[in-house]
């Protein structure tokens, strides 16, 4: 197998979601600009929600970034990995959005967190099939 090109693979997802994290950061910083709050979300609803959009992605990113870099690793072939990243990718802009139009239960943010369990399922599996030599 080639690693090289695995390794591509999943540096193209890591690359996509830190730009992801720094969109999400930055729209965090707007939002603390706008409403003149250097620290917490001062009881802005719009400022919590950018905060947790934020925050919701830095928690589920990492683990799966790692999964993917260590399936690169293993010699995963990127037909495994693309998909898994894509999906990832997808749920957490969806749960972005989802979150950041309404404190409450919406569909974007439902079917992102659901695509996020499933990459993680996905990511989880694919390194337990690589861990058996």
């Amino acid at each position: 197998m080639d690693i090289a090109a695995s390794a591509h693979a999943a540096a193209l997802w890591a690359g996509l979601h830190i730009f992801l994290l720094l969109v999400l950061s930055v729209l965090v910083t707007r939002q603390r600009r706008k409403h003149h709050v250097s620290l917490g979300d001062g009881g802005v609803p719009a400022l919590e929600q950018a905060i947790r959009a934020f925050g919701n992605a830095s928690e589920y990113v990492p683990p799966a970034l790692i999964g993917l870099a260590i399936l690169a690793l293993a010699g995963a072939p990127p037909l495994l990995i693309h998909p898994i990243g894509l999906v990832l990718f997808v749920g957490r802009v969806m749960h972005a959005v989802g979150i950041s139009r309404s404190g409450g239960a919406t569909l974007p943010r439902a079917l992102g967190t659901l695509a996020t369990w499933i990459a993680y399922v996905a990511v989880g599996a694919a390194l337990l099939f690589y861990a058996i030599p």
